[in-house]
């Protein structure tokens, strides 16, 4: 039933010309290279030190960023600007 539900909002999406991180509440990531990284649609941050931040995305598993000297410049409660040097980006499934 999930996986139909999944399709249904997809499928609106479509039609309705509606972006998909809106109607399947899926993390938007926009990065500046390697010095910037603004995320929108999280649930809150799990951890966070100068070389690494995890976020939680909405049951949807994970976001994990690791870098070097990196700083939250601004969050907001499904909001969060990184910079320093991002090295990686990983999506964690919740699944494993």
């Amino acid at each position: 039933m999930r996986k139909l539900h999944q399709k249904l909002k997809r499928w609106a999406a479509g039609v309705l010309d509606i972006p998909q991180d809106v109607i399947l509440d899926l993390p938007r990531i926009t990065m500046i290279g390697p010095l910037q990284m603004y995320v929108e649609n999280h649930q809150g941050v799990l951890l966070f030190n100068h070389n690494e931040l995890r976020l939680l995305l909405s049951n949807k598993g994970q976001l994990l960023v690791r870098g070097e000297k990196l700083v939250i410049r601004q969050i907001l409660p499904e909001e969060v600007l990184l910079e320093g040097y991002i090295r990686q980006v990983q999506y964690l499934d919740p699944g494993h």
